[in-house]
């Protein structure tokens, strides 16, 4: 399991491409085996097994056998505790701000 900023860069970096944005919004809707999902895109099957990889090693996504196929299923709770932690390190940071901002103006009053 990957933990702290490191889990967060896995994640902004499997998102920081279009296809396996595309990939992600797919699965979260249902689950699709990496043959279907292969059809769906102008590349090689080993291309779309190598980004569900980037997907899978962030934890944004996990495959379950079904005989001879993978199915890839979304994780949206990975992805919502990524952004929520991020976005609470910045709202963290913009409340000390404005804090600041207050102290500083109450100083000059």
């Amino acid at each position: 399991m990957v933990v702290g900023e490191e889990r967060e860069d896995r994640v902004f970096h499997a998102l920081a491409d279009a296809t396996r944005r595309d990939i992600l919004s797919r699965v979260f809707r249902s689950g699709m085996s990496v043959s279907a999902l292969a059809r769906l895109y102008p590349m090689s099957f080993a291309a779309v097994q190598k980004h569900v990889a980037v997907l899978e090693q962030a934890g944004l996504v996990t495959k379950e056998r079904r005989g001879r196929e993978q199915i890839v299923h979304g994780d949206p709770d990975a992805l919502r505790g990524v952004i929520g932690g991020l976005m609470n390190s910045y709202e963290r940071i913009w409340r000390d701000r404005a804090g600041r901002i207050t102290a500083i103006l109450e100083e000059e009053s």
